[in-house]
């Protein structure tokens, strides 16, 4: 009798597929009394790949107010549309740019729209607020949001947060908290690149950084190592 496919066992493959891609990178954002500066790198990784050098991962949203993203380079460049399209919308309809605090409480909206399907992003927010301070907002995926004195989403997250306590916070040595003013803070912002990137592939080549202050934002860029 000839063995047919109801006769003979047959092997189950199982398939999987997944939509979302984890493009690594680290974005980061600290605050100062009258400013604030946020930062993130330019690499676009997937697996052992760099698929890119040149990726920025940040965006200018007002003058005043920055959002930096890391996770997945499609879902954040969707969403980055997304928020400055509603903002485009938002100066037409009352003739002014929406302020730090709004944004954060907008991206927190947007995000939390979308917790059955999300956006895989890990965003900051840094900008000045209605008072001129320095201001800071931490997000996870699907839109909880706190405001702090600094944040680090991304690869590179667990290797600078402990960096920003020891020389932000000096939470190990509180008798000797400096406050730094923002020359300082950019320097360091650059110190905890090029440590992050000597331990997480996924953080490399340049660091697009971001100074806000009264006077509007100022943009540079730092260049990491390449390997």
């Amino acid at each position: 009798m000839l063995a047919s496919h109801l006769t003979c066992p047959r092997e189950v493959h199982g398939r999987s597929w997944s939509p979302y891609v984890v493009n690594g990178g680290t974005a980061m954002a600290v605050a100062g009394a009258d400013f604030c500066v946020i930062a993130c790198d330019t690499r676009m990784s997937t697996g052992y790949s760099i698929m890119s050098r040149t990726v920025g991962k940040a965006v200018a949203l007002t003058d005043f107010t920055v959002v930096a993203t890391a996770g997945m380079a499609a879902d954040r460049d969707s969403f980055h549309k997304l928020l400055s399209a509603q903002l485009t919308e938002y100066e037409h309809t009352h003739g002014t740019s929406m302020s730090t605090p709004a944004i954060a409480q907008l991206i927190s909206t947007n995000l939390y729209s979308r917790r059955f399907f999300p956006y895989y992003t890990f965003n900051v927010v840094g900008g000045l607020d209605i008072e001129g301070k320095g201001a800071v907002y931490g997000y996870d995926a699907i839109g909880s949001f706190e405001r702090i004195p600094y944040n680090v989403q991304g690869s590179g997250a667990a290797l600078a947060t402990s960096i920003l306590d020891n020389q932000v916070e000096f939470k190990s040595h509180p008798s000797n908290k400096k406050v730094l003013n923002a020359d300082e803070t950019v320097t360091l912002v650059k110190d905890v690149f090029s440590s992050i990137g000597e331990r997480d592939i996924y953080t490399g080549d340049e660091v697009d950084i971001y100074l806000i202050t009264k006077y509007g934002t100022k943009h540079e860029k730092f260049q990491l190592k390449l390997d």
